[in-house]
């Protein structure tokens, strides 16, 4: 996608090491951070250097690759053992992280490991750009099917962020407003801020302003009211883990939109990437929700009048509060699955035809 009229990638490999958006500094500054260490990468992907689904899967890969290469040819083993389980620990409930560092791992492995750490490290890296260059053509392919679901003069919702900077490029559910858009079709947008992040009002909204899509950020608390007053039609969000029962794992409030959606006779649909799906969860109920630092909520970041960029305390000091960074929404209440292999029902038979669609029951 284009900043300013040059095309980025979210997660890039350069020079030998790993090129990432700035994330929290968006949409105030555009900056990006190169990183040659396997704990840089951690680091960034805890702290939300990097965030949404693909990107922290390609980023855990090429952070992956990067271990590989730091790995003592003596001790390979082990140390890409360790800095797997901690690349792993950085985000507990995104699928695509631990789909990204198991192909990495199970490349080194089959290309030798320990007992040809050359023929590993480059096994590695290839991987890693194959997790990368594959998140990127099924996000562009879920952009395609998606736009068919889209009439002309749409009014499209969506919620936190799914679009290109939480993959490597074009993104899950903001993909197929972009295709309907260079289609010539006419998509307006409505962005919930998403508290306490606010990556819809930080992040979607800054991107739609780069690709020219229409749109306007509403206080999350507004949603329920735009829903009854016509303001879009189609609600579309991401996934963070999908259970082989349908249901979704996505950033807290989207059951509540999906049970308003489902009030008033919207359209709601999760796009994801196959590689978001868990096939060993069985349901909702067994993917771990991670519940982030407290600060989160108490404290807010932004854009200060002097021109600098700094927090303010929303609550009362030593207030204690509760940040689940994601909750569930029952497949029941998902009108179909968006995925780069087409629009599949939101149940086991619709999980189970993803999967073998991509090749991987």
């Amino acid at each position: 996608m284009l900043v300013d009229g040059t095309p980025y990638r979210t997660v890039d490999w350069k020079d030998g090491q790993l090129v990432l958006i700035d994330q929290p500094v968006l949409p105030h500054t555009f900056s990006r951070v190169s990183m040659d260490d396997h704990l840089q990468v951690a680091r960034a992907i805890r702290t939300m250097v990097v965030r949404g689904a693909g990107a922290i899967g390609a980023a855990g890969a090429y952070g992956l690759a990067l271990a590989a290469r730091q790995a003592p040819n003596g001790d390979f083993d082990a140390y890409l053992a360790q800095a797997h389980r901690t690349l792993a620990d950085t985000r507990p409930t995104a699928q695509n992280l631990f789909y990204g560092l198991g192909r990495v791992l199970a490349a080194a492995q089959a290309a030798g490991g320990g007992e040809r750490p050359d023929d590993a490290r480059d096994a590695a890296l290839t991987e890693a750009q194959a997790v990368a260059d594959e998140d990127a053509a099924a996000c562009e392919a879920i952009g395609h099917h998606g736009a068919a679901l889209l009439e002309d003069g749409v009014g499209v919702a969506t919620h936190c962020n799914a679009g290109w900077l939480a993959f490597v490029d074009w993104g899950s559910a903001l993909a197929p407003v972009y295709r309907a858009r260079r289609d010539g079709k006419s998509v307006h947008v409505v962005v919930d801020e998403t508290r306490p992040r606010s990556q819809g009002a930080r992040l979607t909204a800054w991107e739609l302003a780069g690709e020219g899509v229409p749109h306007a950020v509403i206080a999350d608390n507004a949603f329920g009211h735009m829903a009854r007053q016509g303001a879009f039609q189609v609600v579309i969000v991401g996934s963070d883990r999908v259970a082989r029962n349908g249901d979704v794992a996505n950033k807290i409030g989207t059951f509540g939109r999906a049970v308003i959606a489902r009030h008033l006779g919207l359209a709601f649909y999760v796009a994801l990437p196959s590689s978001t799906i868990d096939p060993d969860c069985p349901t909702g109920a067994d993917i771990p929700i991670e519940e982030r630092d407290g600060d989160e909520v108490r404290w807010t970041w932004g854009a200060t009048d002097d021109g600098g960029f700094g927090r303010v305390r929303t609550v009362y000091d030593g207030c204690p509060v509760r940040n689940p960074a994601f909750d569930v929404t029952p497949a029941g209440l998902v009108d179909g699955l968006v995925t780069e292999h087409g629009v599949f029902p939101a149940s086991s038979d619709g999980v189970a035809a993803i999967l073998a669609a991509a090749g991987r029951l």
